[in-house]
């Protein structure tokens, strides 16, 4: 019989699991690129601005990251059982209850941070709940609410320091927005029985898995394409280059194994692999603006 203290312990893993922390940190971190991108000058960017953007992007991901998998509890049942809902560790109520909550901690940082700011992360939270309750079952559609939702971040933080967005951020924002769209081809890649039970018209279910792969490729090349115009435009110093050369190769390589295996377990492998670049791309961009 599991006694009070290892429940309680359970469940604590099984909200981490749910949120996904890395993502959430990602997200908030890329705020906190988006606004070294919109201005490497801090001088009149406050210690607080940024701590509340980051923790915007951190809390409304986070709630992104739950009332998806709430919407997506059924299709977990075969695709991934283990997750937190599935797997019994979080209700379905206690799963809507921590969405609510970790959306309404997001506002309040956003409000804290600009009238501007709290509109966008409004909108932002609008797109996600599209996602989950209708985008999703539109398959390419829904993948493109998906990646405005990763480049939303950036965009940001340019708003956090100019109340607009600024050029050369709005490319960083689109290299995030192409990258992410593969990688969500990708993940329909690895869910696409599930997916087919339940109606969900992705890439892969409509066209097979072969043909969703070269999609999914073709938006990563597309993204990688995108990577030498902050250096031609002098938006970045020499430090960009080695990290972003990583970056691309790592992409290279996941697409051709991708084309060259485009089963469910390699597509696992190869999504796992480019959230893996989405890091590596962030030190990128750090690299290239501060050092």
């Amino acid at each position: 019989m599991i006694n009070k203290g290892t429940a309680d312990m359970n469940k604590i893993l099984g909200i981490f699991r749910l949120i996904r922390p890395t993502n959430c940190l990602m997200m908030g971190f890329a705020v906190f690129v988006g606004i070294i991108l919109a201005k490497t000058d801090f001088s009149n960017v406050l210690l607080g601005q940024i701590i509340f953007g980051f923790f915007t992007g951190f809390f409304l991901t986070a709630g992104s990251m739950i009332i998806n998998d709430y919407f997506d509890r059924k299709i977990d049942f075969i695709n991934e059982p283990s997750r937190p809902i599935p797997s019994g560790l979080i209700s379905p109520n206690e799963a809507l209850f921590l969405f609510s909550l970790v959306s309404l901690v997001g506002f309040i940082f956003a409000y804290l941070t600009s009238y501007w700011c709290l509109l966008v992360s409004i909108i932002s939270w609008i797109v996600v709940v599209t996602y989950v309750t209708v985008g999703k079952r539109t398959g390419l559609f829904g993948n493109f609410l998906v990646s405005i939702c990763v480049a939303i971040p950036f965009l940001y933080g340019s708003i956090i320091v100019h109340n607009k967005i600024v050029l050369h951020v709005l490319i960083f924002a689109l290299m995030a927005f192409l990258s992410n769209t593969g990688r969500e081809i990708t993940k329909g890649i690895v869910d696409i029985e599930g997916d087919k039970k339940e109606g969900v018209k992705t890439l892969a279910v409509r066209y097979g898995s072969r043909i969703a792969a070269i999609i999914a490729v073709l938006f990563y090349l597309l993204a990688l394409s995108l990577t030498p115009v902050p250096i031609f435009l002098d938006l970045v110093s020499f430090w960009f280059i080695p990290f972003i050369i990583i970056t691309d190769s790592a992409f290279l390589i996941s697409s051709i194994s991708l084309l060259k295996d485009y089963s469910r377990e390699n597509a696992r492998k190869i999504k796992n692999i480019i959230l893996f670049c989405f890091t590596l791309g962030l030190l990128s961009f750090i690299a290239g603006i501060i050092l």
